[in-house]
């Protein structure tokens, strides 16, 4: 405090940041980058643990043994699918009810923007089939959720068949303190979706579904399952959610300690755990799985249907199962103990999990990152803005631009305005003008979407050009100062709230865009720096993230493979969107685009 208040110190202190201004952002970047990529260093993680006292151990005795009648159940499954052309609903209403359980049934429809070329689907209709095993021992005011998917062809038969067996076995035991709710959903997510809006008594989506006709208590938990083979070489926790969120990790620990106690192998990101964390072997390990979350967290989108259980604080994961060329082998009845075992500990549950962590990153299943090693990485990315802001040359220039007299405001607010103008169009538009592209071009809906976006986005270059002429070419320089430091403050503030949302997503964009923009000015090379600056924009960042996720699940792909990914990629974060409210897309086109817009035109100021 003595340093502040003394004058002649604090002017010191001044003069000393505006020397080394460059070199400490140099070296503020630097260590940024070293300490993200040490959080995978074994000894700077923590351990796993259980938090919450009621799953604090696993001494229960798992008596399920209907693995191979699941088996059996998935072929008569999978020949009712068939001959139905789809969700056998009737068979599932009476292999529910046969089961003892309350059955009731859900039908949806959803007209999606644009036609899904992934999923080939455009209008979606369909139909949710569930069963409530209601609790014995408690006034029913609480209730726990396994979801099976019912996919095309023969994906996931398994998942949905162990889901009816364990609903048959769960019937004959009396310690249950919960309701145990079934789920069969139809065209996975949507089909999610809609059952979830409809047992909330919300409509977020615009999506078109019946009523819930039978309810249980307010829902603790949920697991999903995906299963699509006889043969499961090891499970996988899949814990990304909608918009980066994450379940609590307790929910993540009984999972693995279930794994520990029966001999299963687990992954996660579908890597196995090493122990050699001493080795460049294992270091590369632990950092390419932690890569793999924080790149499937930064894009937004729900990767298993228990992703939109979180928007509920449903605290939800999803296992999948994985059929590899390891030897090891585990049959539907471990799985089926397991469950069972992770089941009965959360319905020991007093009270919603929330001891344990909701913001962390995970390199193996047995290690964590808190949110307090992670945070620091992106706060020495972050705090180079702040120093730019600090520059003694722009804090004047924006002391004098608030003077009535001066033409700052002006200056600034006209790129800020069209800046946020070509974020809009980049918004709206290409849903909105896609069938007029259809009509002039030969191209299907999805094509008109993306190279409508593609078009805005492109042309948004232009944009220092169109200021100029508003601004009658008067361009100072106190002008582009002011508009630097409001660029400065606003992308600090973007990165800053988005970081506190979804960290991965904020410290991706905090790596490419800090130290261009950071540096930037109309007195440098401007065909260099233009290049540049394209290179480091969030459309060119989403290519490299796609580029690098491709080589992290060893699936290396060619430019133009990689090219393809990058429109399939645009084309399934509008439809997120606009399908289940994912707020990436709106994000990058309404805030972090134009702000990089503003600093477009700082390089081109006249």
């Amino acid at each position: 405090m003595g340093l502040l208040s003394d004058p002649n110190r604090r002017k010191a202190l001044t003069g000393l940041l505006t020397r080394l201004n460059t070199p400490i952002c140099i070296v503020c970047y630097l260590a940024g980058i070293v300490w993200f990529m040490g959080l995978a260093f074994e000894p700077f993680t923590l351990r796993t643990y259980m938090s919450e006292n009621a799953m604090g151990s696993t001494m229960v005795e798992e008596r399920f043994s209907s693995g191979e009648r699941a088996l059996s159940l998935a072929k008569e499954f999978d020949a009712h699918k068939r001959k139905a052309g789809g969700m056998p609903v009737e068979w599932l209403v009476k292999a529910m009810q046969s089961r003892g359980l309350e059955v009731f049934t859900q039908s949806f429809s959803r007209k999606l923007p644009f036609p899904d070329e992934n999923k080939e689907r455009y209008m979606v209709r369909g139909t949710n089939v569930y069963g409530i095993l209601r609790a014995p021992r408690a006034p029913r005011t609480e209730a726990l959720v396994i979801t099976a998917p019912c996919s095309p062809g023969n994906t996931n038969n398994q998942a949905v068949a162990l889901l009816l067996a364990l609903a048959q076995y769960f019937r004959n035991q009396i310690y249950w303190a919960k309701d145990i709710i079934f789920l069969v959903n139809e065209h996975d997510l949507i089909g999610t979706q809609a059952w979830l809006e409809g047992y909330h008594h919300t409509n977020i989506t615009g999506m078109e579904y019946s009523p819930l006709q039978g309810r249980a208590g307010s829902i603790q938990a949920a697991l999903s399952l995906e299963l699509s083979s006889d043969v499961i070489t090891s499970l996988d926790l899949v814990l990304e959610g909608l918009n980066g969120q994450l379940p609590n990790l307790d929910l993540a620990n009984l999972f693995y300690a279930f794994c520990q106690k029966l001999g299963v192998l687990c992954t996660i990101q579908g890597k196995l755990q090493r122990n050699d964390w001493d080795t460049a072997e294992g270091y590369t390990h632990a950092a390419q799985t932690m890569m793999l979350m924080v790149l499937k967290q930064a894009c937004g989108r729900s990767w298993g249907d228990h992703g939109l259980f979180l928007r509920y604080h449903i605290e939800a994961a999803s296992v999948r199962g994985i059929n590899s060329f390891r030897h090891y082998k585990t049959d539907a009845t471990t799985i089926g103990r397991l469950l069972e075992g992770m089941v009965r500990k959360l319905n020991n549950l007093l009270e919603r999990l929330h001891q344990s962590y909701f913001f962390y990153l995970l390199p193996s299943l047995s290690r964590f990152v808190s949110i307090g090693y992670y945070m620091p990485a992106f706060g020495l990315l972050a705090v180079i803005l702040l120093l730019r802001v600090s520059f003694p040359g722009l804090c004047h220039c924006f002391s004098v631009s608030l003077q009535p007299s001066s033409p700052g405001v002006l200056t600034v607010l006209t790129p800020v305005v069209i800046s946020h103008l070509t974020g809009v169009a980049l918004y709206l538009l290409p849903v909105h003008l896609q069938e007029m592209a259809v009509e002039h071009f030969p191209v299907s809906e999805t094509e008109a979407v993306v190279l409508t976006a593609i078009a805005i986005y492109t042309a948004g270059l232009a944009l220092p050009h169109n200021t100029q002429r508003l601004l009658s070419g008067e361009g100072t320089e106190q002008g582009w100062k002011v508009l630097k430091l409001t660029a400065l403050l606003y992308l600090a503030v973007l990165l800053g709230c988005t970081a506190l949302i979804n960290f991965s997503l904020g410290f991706i964009l905090a790596v490419t865009l800090v130290p261009i923009t950071a540096s930037i000015t109309p007195h440098m090379p401007k065909a260099l720096y233009a290049v540049v600056m394209v290179l480091l924009s969030p459309a060119f960042t989403i290519l490299y993230c796609v580029f690098i996720y491709q080589e992290l699940i060893e699936a290396p792909v060619s430019v133009s493979e990689g090219w393809m990914l990058f429109l399939s990629v645009i084309s399934q974060g509008i439809l997120d969107h606009a399908l289940y409210g994912s707020l990436v897309y709106p994000l990058l086109a309404l805030f972090i685009y134009p702000c990089w817009l503003m600093f477009w035109n700082i390089l081109f100021w006249n």
